[in-house]
């Protein structure tokens, strides 16, 4: 494609972006004030001129091709590109604004990112957040997210972001449990322990403890198991046992002595611990909308070093 033809299209990569991003040839048309008609003949120009099709559209959605994955991608970055021009010129100031579209496992979004969220949205009054809370694996580009938390040790190849802190787990107990049924003094005392335990795998029941060079794993059992650490914490705290926990949802119990660690020599080791990031499609330019809100958590994040550390 010519040069000359590139610049012909570029209102038609634009208006590719937005249909993206709104999900419907109509309501781009509201946006732009025009008619549905004419967004899709600006699409169909553009995939002439790529020999591509870009969009599959069905009576309720429309859905990126692989193809127009990759289209979407380099003419986001010609749209933010263009913004970025604009706010550098001097001759106006754009304020953060805009709708941000976050994925965040249940727990970490409960406990950890919605405690954040008020002040944030005091401060940024033009942005709003749509708080996606799901344990799923979410694709960014065809669910439509704009950024992604997860824990993880490795992110995903293909994505862009940065590691907000370390998410560790601990496994405690009340005072009362133990007081009744006697403190575990070596991983293997745990079998003779009710443990409350993730349960969604036969995985769930094998703790697995580590102490220098030293690696232990202990398959536990308990009468009562969930999938909700807010469940499991209130279990612990009514004395049924001893249960596993992201020290991010225990600590509060645990600085109230409501809770108290359980062989805080050994480092409880599983799956789901690893570092917290927050992730984003690649882009040379990112949106103002998301650089503010992704500097906000990694300072409030930053802010509180002892969050994490426990013993």
């Amino acid at each position: 494609m010519s040069t000359n033809q590139s610049l012909v299209l570029l209102n038609e990569m634009a208006t590719f972006v937005k249909v993206v991003e709104s999900g419907s040839f109509s309501e781009t048309a509201r946006q732009l004030g025009t008619t549905p008609s004419a967004i899709s003949r600006a699409i169909a120009r553009l995939e002439r001129a790529l020999g591509t099709r870009l969009l599959y559209r069905t009576t309720r959605k429309l859905r990126l091709s692989e193809s127009g994955q990759q289209v979407y991608q380099r003419c986001l970055d010609m749209v933010n590109a263009a913004q970025a021009v604009m706010e550098s010129s001097g001759q106006f100031h754009v304020e953060p604004q805009g709708i941000i579209r976050l994925s965040v496992p249940k727990a970490v979004g409960h406990f950890m990112i919605h405690p954040h969220l008020p002040e944030f949205l005091e401060r940024y009054p033009k942005i709003d957040i749509q708080m996606l809370l799901e344990d799923r694996y979410v694709d960014l580009i065809d669910d439509e997210v704009d950024l992604a938390l997860r824990i993880t040790e490795q992110p995903s190849g293909g994505l862009m972001g940065r590691k907000l802190i370390d998410i560790d787990h601990l496994i405690c107990a009340t005072p009362e449990y133990l007081e009744k049924h006697g403190i575990p003094t070596h991983p293997h005392d745990l079998k003779q322990h009710e443990c409350i335990y993730l349960g969604e795998q036969i995985s769930d029941s094998k703790w697995k403890f580590q102490q220098g060079n030293k690696s232990i794993s202990v398959t536990v059992r308990g009468r009562y198991a969930a999938n909700h650490t807010g469940v499991r914490l209130s279990a612990a705290l009514q004395h049924l046992g001893v249960a596993s926990l992201p020290y991010f949802v225990a600590r509060h119990a645990l600085q109230q002595q409501t809770l108290v660690q359980v062989l805080p020599d050994w480092d409880f080791k599983t799956y789901y611990s690893g570092g917290l990031w927050l992730l984003y499609p690649p882009t040379r330019h990112v949106p103002p909308k998301l650089s503010v809100f992704i500097q906000y958590l990694a300072d409030k994040l930053a802010a509180e070093p002892t969050l994490f550390k426990f013993k």
